[in-house]
């Protein structure tokens, strides 16, 4: 409890929940071990239809394997990353702890399916990562016992520098240097951007904000504004603080939870069936890629419903998209598979989805 009498202590179990951060010191790793080959269909099954079959996708994300050489193992210095001709900088190309990769992947992933792996799945899918990217061999089993081992071959291990003067400037400048300005790149390349048609994938970014502190976004549903950062910042600053203060609507409409909250556009779901369907909707983590109406990462239910109005194998040809994933059908972002979906759950979700996914015009 604070100053002002509000809250109180966290307990032991809810800060136990939440302390589930591994350090490059390896505190907070747990204990366990996982194969090449056991991460090897791991991969295939939940992380390929994302990450490719090797890791290698750039349809979406960038490539995790690729860019380094056993030159670099030794040295820990990844050359590449000095080479203007490096067309990408994969993951193994940048990171210099192993404890980054087994963290993300413990908390973040899969994407549908966060912190549903184990530790020894971790340890596994880890373990197929390496020996991709030619760190272990076929037959190695990564376990919280050898790891530092692993990190003593880490590519970039030696490529990340500590400046203590970002950290302890004991209120001085963390720098007295003067700024270069010679020699400059005079004709900077973009390697990375993002496209177009994934501008407004998550819906309008700006109307997602907090409302404290510094606030600052644009409008991701239209076009990108055409001037400088400068030039666009008084504008996207003052669309996101009317965004966030005035609308609460369109609130709930950009981050995908307008349907649940009751909007219009979603009408006639008080029906039991649908009120299932949509909980069974978002606790499979549907919710997070689809709304009732509008396209976020995949497309809308009622999009959906269009496309496959009238089929009459719809159910079952939807039913195995779920379950295997992929892309292609609506675009190049992939859909994650969903292999442990009950029958009958995928059933009541898939018909009120192709009965119009509750709007009175399927």
């Amino acid at each position: 409890m604070n100053a002002y009498g509000l809250g109180r202590a966290a307990t032991a179990a809810e800060v136990h929940a939440w302390d589930i951060d591994v350090r490059p010191d390896f505190k907070g790793l747990p204990p366990g071990s996982g194969t090449v080959e056991r991460g090897n269909t791991i991969w295939d099954s939940t992380c390929a239809s994302c990450h490719g079959t090797f890791g290698e996708s750039n349809e979406v994300f960038t490539p995790i394997v690729g860019g380094t050489t056993d030159e670099d193992i030794k040295t820990g210095h990844v050359a590449s990353l000095l080479n203007p001709a490096q067309p990408v900088r994969t993951t193994f190309m940048k990171v210099d702890t192993i404890s980054t990769m087994w963290d993300f992947i413990y908390r973040a992933m899969p994407w549908n399916k966060p912190k549903s792996l184990k530790p020894d799945d971790v340890y596994a899918v880890l373990a197929y990562l390496l020996n991709l990217a030619e760190i272990v061999p076929d037959d190695y089993t990564l376990s919280d016992k050898n790891i530092a081992e692993v990190q003593a071959r880490m590519p970039n291990r030696n490529g990340m520098v500590f400046w203590k003067g970002l950290w302890d400037v004991d209120g001085k400048p963390d720098t007295h240097n003067t700024a270069c300005m010679q020699d400059c790149m005079a004709d900077v390349k973009i390697a990375s951007s993002l496209p177009a048609y994934a501008r407004d994938s998550n819906g309008d970014l700006a109307a997602q904000m907090r409302i404290v502190g510094p606030v600052r976004g644009a409008d991701t549903v239209k076009p990108a504004l055409a001037g400088t950062p400068a030039q666009n910042a008084a504008a996207a600053r003052q669309y996101a603080r009317g965004t966030l203060g005035l609308d609460g609507a369109k609130v709930a409409a950009a981050s995908g939870q307008a349907s649940a909250a009751g909007k219009p556009a979603a009408a006639g779901q008080a029906s039991a069936v649908g009120k299932k369907a949509q909980e069974l909707l978002k606790a499979n983590g549907c919710t997070a890629c689809h709304a009732v109406d509008k396209k976020v990462l995949g497309p809308s239910f009622i999009d959906i419903a269009k496309k496959y109005k009238g089929q009459g194998y719809a159910i079952e040809k939807l039913a195995k998209k779920v379950r295997d994933g992929g892309s292609g059908v609506w675009g190049s972002i992939p859909m994650p598979p969903h292999p442990d979906l009950g029958e009958a759950d995928l059933k009541t979700m898939l018909e009120w989805i192709l009965a119009g996914a509750g709007s009175q015009t399927p």
